[in-house]
This record gives structure tokens, sequence and C-alpha cells, in this order.
């Protein structure tokens, strides 16, 4: 039996991003059930109370989308009783090294060279777009996951917004929830309390500097422009979201059915 959670939303110290999706409308009028469905940052902070608290919902599976390179420099998640860890990477530690790298340790020209003038935002666009397109076996294994028996789950990546933020979006495409709740929903990852702490070597006065952070903006924000470009991917791949669904993600008729009543009130 599903645990309900309270309607307020917790306040985390280690965790960032963190929410329960219940409560979004599908198109038949329906709603994704409470305290089936989170999203997260990484839990490779969690404190005791952190991890008390996630131990509380009764999670059956934590979906990690984290690669390598992500998990040597978080950390690995915090360890709770009883729950499977799915560790689903939706990117390529290679891939983008050296861009993360400046990002992390450029200077002021060398991001500018690499993110000014729609630059950032556009590689935000291209890798929105290539999750959906390229990683359709990963998401196949955690819409098949859901349908079997991994709920309650947790979604997360890193700052819980771009590859949790995609994966969160196509299951509640398969649960048929309104396009715009999507949208919003994943919008809300720019609430000030849930936002990814940027790191960046260097002392506050040139690492973290007003130009600095206007530039690193695209990279860190959620903007539904970025999601809207996963959305037209489908459309433009696969024609729509039930042969996307179908043929990309083998998710037949049947199993969808089966996973909206798991999820859905």
């Amino acid at each position: 039996m599903t645990q309900q959670v309270p309607s307020t939303e917790p306040e985390l110290a280690g965790v960032r991003n963190f929410r329960d999706v219940g409560g979004l409308p599908t198109t038949d009028g329906r709603r994704v059930r409470h305290g089936v469905l989170f999203r997260s940052g990484h839990l490779a902070h969690a404190t005791e109370d952190d991890a008390a608290f996630l131990a509380s919902l009764g999670l059956h599976t934590i979906f990690d989308f984290r690669n390598a390179a992500d998990q040597r420099l978080e950390g690995p998640d915090v360890a709770l009783p009883g729950v499977r860890n799915m560790n689903l990477p939706l990117s390529d530690p290679a891939d983008g090294a050296e861009f993360w790298k400046m990002v992390r340790d450029g200077d002021l020209d060398q991001l500018r060279g690499i993110l000014a003038d729609g630059k950032g935002a556009a590689r935000m666009v291209a890798s929105y777009r290539t999750i959906v397109k390229e990683r359709t076996a990963e998401h196949s294994r955690v819409l098949r996951s859901l349908v079997e028996d991994s709920v309650p789950a947790l979604m997360h990546c890193a700052a819980g917004k771009d590859r949790a933020g995609i994966s969160i979006a196509v299951t509640l495409l398969a649960l048929g929830v309104e396009r715009e709740a999507i949208v919003a929903d994943y919008l809300e990852s720019n609430a000030k309390h849930r936002r990814y702490k940027v790191r960046r070597s260097g002392s506050a006065d040139s690492a973290y500097t007003p130009e600095v952070m206007e530039l690193l903006s695209p990279l860190f924000d959620a903007r539904a422009e970025y999601l809207e470009a996963a959305f037209e991917s489908i459309e433009d791949t696969w024609g729509g979201v039930d042969p996307y669904l179908q043929q990309a993600l083998g998710l037949t008729p049947i199993d969808r059915d089966r996973l909206r009543e798991r999820l859905l009130d």
C-alpha cells in the first residue's frame, strides 16, 4: 500500500529540487497519485534527517541518471534500507567533458567563447533532443520497471532538472498528463531553493561575477524551450507520443493501462 506524504513540501538540507509529482492532471480527468513518483537532485549529500525522510516514503526504486563523472564529482547516493538503486546514465561522461571542465575552471574569455551569443541555450536544446532520440533503451527500462513493480519511485540526476526532467516528462506523457502541466512541473526547478549550486574554481570575486552567472544561466535554468525541443524531437522522429511510446520504448497499450493503474488516482 502506497504511503501518502504530506502536501507541504519538505525542507531537505542536503537534497536539492525534491518534490512529489502527484496531483498533475491527465487529459482524461484523472490525476497522478501522491506518494508514488518523486523527483530530485542527487542524494549524495543527504543528511541523516534527509535520509530518514526519504526512507519514510516507502520507496521501491531510485533511478539515478548520473554518469560516472557525476558520481566521482558528487559521490554516491546515500544508502536507503530496502530500496533498489538503478543507475541508468543518460549522458556519456566523455561527451562534453572538456566543455564542463571549462564551465568549472574557465576564465571569463573562455566562458564567453563557449556560452555567449546564445551558444549556451543552443547546447541545452541539442542535449534535450539527443537524450530523447538516443536514450530510448534507458527510458524503456524506466517505464518497464514502473509497469512491473518499481513504485513508489524517485528519479534524479545531478540537479534534478535535465536528465531527470526529461525522464519524468516521458513518464508523464505515458500517463497522459496534460502537456502544459508537464512543462509547469519542469519549470518548478527554477525556484531559488531548488536550483543546483554552481561550482566554480577560484575566488568568489572572479568565479561568480554577475557576467559569469549570466553566461552560465542557460546551463542551470529550466527553460520551456528545452523541454519543448524534446517534445518536438518526438514529433519529428516518431510522428507523435503514441508511436514513440510503442515503437521506440516498446510500451504496449496494455502496459500503459497498467502504468496508469499504478500511478493515477
